[in-house]
């Protein structure tokens, strides 16, 4: 057999010369994508074993189909590095989530070949359904293809999709199910199991495949033998499964599992699906972190990662000095002091720091899986019976939870602890993901008491105060990442507020959280400069003290820094009190109003005047010298 030239990703037009490689050529370029891939997300960090496990699929689906006139939409946008790489973004991949290079995720406005953009989990049925419909009106031919994990078919929105999309009967609809075994966490619950059972299926498929392989290769009878097979497929899986699959009850052809690695067995099925005339769902089995040792035997420690060393798979940074670990350990130490404590994470449990929680009580430990909407619920449901639940969550998947929030916790006045990880900035994974949204969401909720610590110190205090003296809805929000070393004093921290005043002061400085460091540098670098300040940090942060809002009525200015939206938050909400007090001075809002796109967070913080520049440029811009 003569030798197969090698084609690299530079030596190709992209994503069209695909179609023209041989399997072995394939093989090839994905090895050298997995490279590319390990190389740059080393330097860059981002979601490296999800991406890793998701080569060879890309490929098939973009030999097979034909972007953006198919449409692709990649459920969280986890798997879409392949993708990018193949459609025009090979020379800039260097420069993914970096500040002025391409997303780490899906984006419309990036590329046509990005359908929709997605950072959040369970989405990409829903989305597909409505995109074969639009194209079905329009007299559109072409494919909706939603590629998702088995993790993010744990949340309850993918069984929606499903629901209708396979009573819609689309005929350009196909599911691809990216089974890695695996989410951010292990997977759980009954749909991981039923799963398993149907990867234990394996001979039917493979046996099912070898017959239609050998079919098509006999001359006139063979075709027409397929297509009476397929006319009785349901019958004879029956005897083989001894049921039909979940996935055909809802209305879907059943294809599967097949050999996600395995470049002819991908592209054949994905032709076997555009023959049918009825929603498809195809059933991939992956391996995350495929090809990179270290990502493939900790799958979990490699999906959203730092920068790391390629040779031994090390971070540079340890996990174990962040607020997340801080939250976790203590945590443990109250659940040791109060047997009603129940910790529960969505398929997060590294991520929020509940491992140590886990591996300690793992009889209160509740991982259920991508469903937020369910956490919350689930939550009421224990405080209605005596427990105290903590739901440890990134602000961003909170948003998914709101409805329950209102209906299930708060309109009973139920005890349920919000642990909200990775609020404010969070920098590189983009506009998707910043936490910019809880405050104003909890703030609309009556009775709702939230707590923004802008230390370690601080955090275990509200962690505290959460359970042994508040009741109802209570939220501890704080940031990603570490607290580094603390410029402001730490011998005057309490969860209700800190006030330190110059009595010659005519400007109060407010904010919350951690960028009260930026406030306390800017105040000390002004005051160098003959500028007074005064300055008001809020830890409790809603309801707002009423009393507070009096003490701000004796300065000219206030300057209200918050790194949160505004709209609905603390700011909005401490000049609406100003003003019913009848402040007669200037106040001034500082917040991140507008969605946020990627980049790092110091430089966000300094786009949204919340860095310690921009507070000594309000100071002079406001301030008079003393």
């Amino acid at each position: 057999m003569p030798e197969q030239k090698e084609y690299r990703l530079a030596d190709l037009q992209l994503p069209q010369d695909l179609r023209k490689l041989s399997y072995l050529q394939c093989a090839r370029l994905a090895k050298e994508i997995r490279s590319l891939m390990v190389r740059t997300i080393s330097k860059n960090g981002g979601h490296l074993a999800s991406n890793l496990g998701a080569v060879e699929l890309t490929l098939a689906l973009h030999r097979i189909f034909e972007s953006p006139k198919d449409k692709f939409i990649w459920d969280v946008g986890h798997q879409c590095y392949t993708h990018k790489i193949l459609t025009g973004r090979y020379k800039q991949f260097r420069t993914i989530r970096k500040e002025g290079g391409i997303s780490g995720f899906p984006k419309p406005s990036e590329s046509p070949h990005d359908a929709f953009i997605s950072g959040h989990s369970s989405t990409s049925i829903s989305v597909a359904c409505g995109m074969a419909e639009a194209m079905r009106l329009a007299g559109d031919h072409h494919y909706a293809i939603a590629i998702i994990g088995d993790g993010a078919l744990t949340g309850g929105l993918s069984f929606e999709g499903l629901n209708n999309g396979g009573k819609k009967k689309l005929s350009n609809l196909i599911v691809i199910l990216n089974d890695n075994d695996m989410s951010i966490s292990g997977n759980v619950g009954a749909v991981s199991g039923y799963l398993r059972s149907i990867r234990e299926s394996e001979s039917y498929v493979r046996t099912k495949q070898e017959i239609e392989r050998n079919l098509r290769a006999t001359p006139k009878v063979g075709v027409p033998t397929i297509k009476v097979l397929k006319r009785t497929k349901d019958s004879f899986k029956r005897v083989v499964l001894k049921q039909a699959t979940m996935f055909e009850q809802m209305g879907f052809v059943y294809l599967g599992p097949v050999d996600g690695h395995n470049q002819q067995e991908l592209e054949e099925v994905l032709k076997t699906a555009k023959c049918y005339k009825t929603p498809v769902l195809i059933h991939v089995k992956t391996v995350k972190g495929k090809g990179y040792l270290p990502a493939e035997l900790h799958p979990s420690q490699f999906h959203g990662v730092s920068k790391f060393d390629i040779m031994t798979g090390n971070p540079e940074v340890s996990g174990d000095d962040c607020y997340s670990a801080v939250f976790g350990k203590e945590l443990t130490e109250m659940a040791a002091e109060d047997e009603r404590i129940c910790a529960i994470t969505a398929a997060m449990e590294f991520g929020t720091g509940l491992q140590y929680f886990a591996a300690e009580y793992p009889g209160r430990f509740y991982d259920v899986g991508i469903a937020e909407q369910h956490a919350v619920t689930f939550a009421a449901g224990l405080s209605a019976c005596g427990r105290l639940p903590f739901f440890a969550v990134y602000s961003t998947f909170l948003q998914r939870s709101y409805d329950q929030l209102i209906h299930d916790v708060a309109i009973g006045g139920l005890h349920v602890v919000l642990a909200i990880d990775r609020a404010g900035i969070v920098g590189e994974d983009g506009e998707t993901h910043q936490g910019m949204f809880d405050v104003p969401m909890l703030t609309s909720i009556p009775g709702t008491v939230i707590y923004s610590p802008s230390c370690y110190a601080e955090l275990r205090m509200c962690l505290r105060r959460a359970v042994f003296e508040d009741t109802g809805l209570t939220a501890v929000r704080y940031p990603r990442g570490n607290e580094g070393t603390p410029a402001f004093p730490l011998d005057d921290l309490n969860t209700e507020y800190t006030y330190t005043e110059d009595p010659e002061a005519e400007i109060l400085l407010i904010s919350y959280g951690r960028i009260y460091e930026a406030l306390w540098k800017g105040h000390e670098t002004c005051e160098r400069s003959g500028y007074k300040t005064s300055l008001l940090k809020l830890t409790r942060i809603f309801p707002v003290d009423e009393e507070l809002v009096e003490k701000a009525l004796r300065y000219r200015v206030v300057i209200f820094f918050e790194e949160s939206s505004g709209f609905g938050g603390i700011s909005t909400i401490f000049g609406s009190l100003l003003a019913q007090y009848g402040f007669g001075g200037r106040f001034v809002r500082v917040s991140a109003d507008n969605f946020l796109k990627h980049a790092s967070v110091p430089s966000l913080l300094e786009k949204a005047d919340l860095s310690e520049h921009a507070v000594c440029r309000y100071i002079y811009a406001y301030g008079e010298k003393s």
